[in-house]
């Protein structure tokens, strides 16, 4: 009777424990994405906080800082481009494009109508008010309300990503410890396993920021050398900022730097088709040169290397090729994560697995291959002496 009590309490325990395992999974899989990049984000600014940390003695404000850190470079491109953005603008309104009395489509008396109260307190609202036009309005709010809704989804990932990367960086020496301790083996295979996923993670997460640095240091020289062969008024606007945005731009997977160089593409060739069609040749030009030169060799052959060099390149090329068709926007970081993993179990824990001997780092130690080297050469001595 007390083995069936001891049975039923440990089953009761096990289905606790794998509700709350199966709960766990749901949750990361349903915002996976907003997971993966949260560790994209620690692994990014872990050089950082390692180096800060020495200086800055609370743990909590070395990581806030590493986080400000890693953000500022974003920061100081986003207040570059609203400041070009102001200027062009405030170009615009000193030309008088602003001014109402230009416009094509608004005379004197329309304009002295707007301005006068009496006017506007004399209108018929029911002229103004029909079914249609509350249709409109109510589809208008509708666009408006799902659009705030949207950032306000968009908010609250960001806040799990920063939140994940900082207490990653402020604990993750704690949870590491804790896993060993209580998962741990006595030969130390978690803890070699545990070593080589983490090398070549970093690797691959910092080789991103990495090649998002090269392509937009590419993409700055390759549209400045461009713009000095551009037509008369058909130059790229504000060419090194276009190329430091496509840098960035290239962290979003599958469409990346086309966000950035195709706008850009469809305003040149509508400049040069109101103005010159003839010098549609530079539209073209930098159309190809976007795409080869700036977008696939960066993406095809730079990355690759920057990103897992203990890695076979052909093997990190498919991983980040069709880990976002797979998985979506978050499979150029979930792909190579997984690719990873299965190497690294493959490499240290497959064969112990499949050979049934004690799972041992020292298995694919290389100071053991001299060992066994020796072992065997001692071995072919003793028979050729017996022979």
């Amino acid at each position: 009777m007390a083995e069936f009590r001891l049975a039923r309490f440990r089953l009761g325990w096990w289905s606790l424990g794998l509700a709350l395992g199966a709960a766990l999974t749901y949750v990361v899989y349903a915002f996976v994405g907003t997971f993966v990049f949260g560790v994209f984000i620690y692994y990014a600014t872990r050089p950082i906080y390692r180096r800060l940390r020495r200086v800055i003695r609370p743990p909590s404000l070395a990581a806030a800082v590493s986080l400000f850190a890693l953000a500022l470079p974003a920061l100081l491109l986003v207040i570059y481009a609203l400041s070009i953005a102001l200027r062009e603008l405030l170009k615009y309104v000193s030309s008088g494009a602003f001014d109402p009395s230009r416009w094509p489509f608004l005379d004197a008396q329309t304009l002295d109508n707007v301005a006068d109260p009496a006017a506007l307190l004399g209108l018929d609202p029911e002229r103004y008010l029909s079914a249609e036009g509350l249709r409109s309005l109510l589809a208008s709010l509708g666009s408006a309300a799902d659009t705030m809704a949207f950032l306000g989804v968009g908010a609250i990932h960001l806040f799990v990503m920063l939140a994940l990367a900082f207490y990653l960086l402020r604990d993750g020496g704690r949870l590491s410890r804790w896993a060993l301790g209580r998962f741990g083996d006595d030969r130390g295979i978690l803890e070699a396993y545990g070593r080589a996923v983490d090398r070549d993670f970093k690797g691959i997460f910092f080789g991103n920021i990495l090649n998002a640095v090269l392509t937009g240091s590419i993409a700055v020289l390759t549209y400045s050398v461009l713009n000095v062969y551009a037509p008369a008024g058909l130059r790229i606007p504000a060419a090194p900022l276009v190329g430091l945005l496509a840098g960035v731009a290239s962290l979003v997977p599958i469409v990346g730097m086309k966000l950035v160089y195709v706008p850009v593409a469809v305003y040149l060739a509508g400049v040069g088709l109101l103005t010159d069609p003839t010098a549609l040749w530079f539209v073209a030009a930098f159309a190809l040169l976007s795409f080869v030169v700036v977008d696939t060799i960066p993406d095809l052959v730079l990355r690759p290397y920057v990103s897992g060099r203990s890695l076979h390149v052909g093997s990190l090329m498919i991983a980040y090729t069709f880990g976002p068709l797979l998985f979506g926007w978050y499979g150029i970081f979930l792909a190579p994560m997984l690719l990873v993993l299965i190497v690294h179990f493959a490499r240290l824990v497959l064969p112990e697995l499949v050979g049934t001997k004690p799972i041992q780092p020292y298995a694919v130690d290389p100071g053991t291959l001299s060992v066994d080297a020796a072992v065997d050469s001692d071995t072919e001595d003793d028979a050729d002496s017996q022979d």
